[in-house]
């Protein structure tokens, strides 16, 4: 996935303005760009784990088939750990397939931004060049 550095940094902005909570939120594409980043609301507002808010859950995914747009990723940070896919975001991912994962690692001096695609309980890194 492309993404331009406008996008992917309202991604980690949103990580660190939550933190020490998790962030979440779903990212929209055309043709395998990244067009929109839709925040979301945490409902769990947990360091630990995240769950979209439902409500807007719903609302986004209406937006972007509007829109006509897919969608393309879903991105939420980790505040303590490697940006790397845990079992509980393993489990989640089920009812995505197809679905990029972007994850922001905010336990470094610096935010680290890793893609991944998670398929059949199988993580395989996923590219997102940043434009």
């Amino acid at each position: 996935m492309r993404i331009e550095r406008s996008l992917h940094d309202q991604i980690v902005e949103h990580a660190r303005a939550l933190a020490p909570d998790e962030c979440c939120g779903i990212v929209a594409t055309e043709d395998d760009r990244a067009v929109r980043v839709y925040p979301v609301t945490n409902a769990e507002a947990s360091p630990l784990r995240f769950v979209m808010d439902p409500t807007e859950q719903l609302r986004v995914h209406t937006e972007i088939e509007d829109a006509g747009l897919e969608l393309g990723a879903i991105y939420h940070s980790h505040t303590r750990s490697e940006p790397y896919p845990s079992q509980t975001d393993i489990n989640f991912s089920r009812p995505w397939p197809g679905v990029i994962w972007i994850i922001v690692g905010l336990a470094g001096d610096e935010p680290e931004v890793r893609a991944y695609e998670i398929s059949d309980g199988h993580v395989s890194e996923a590219q997102l060049e940043v434009v």
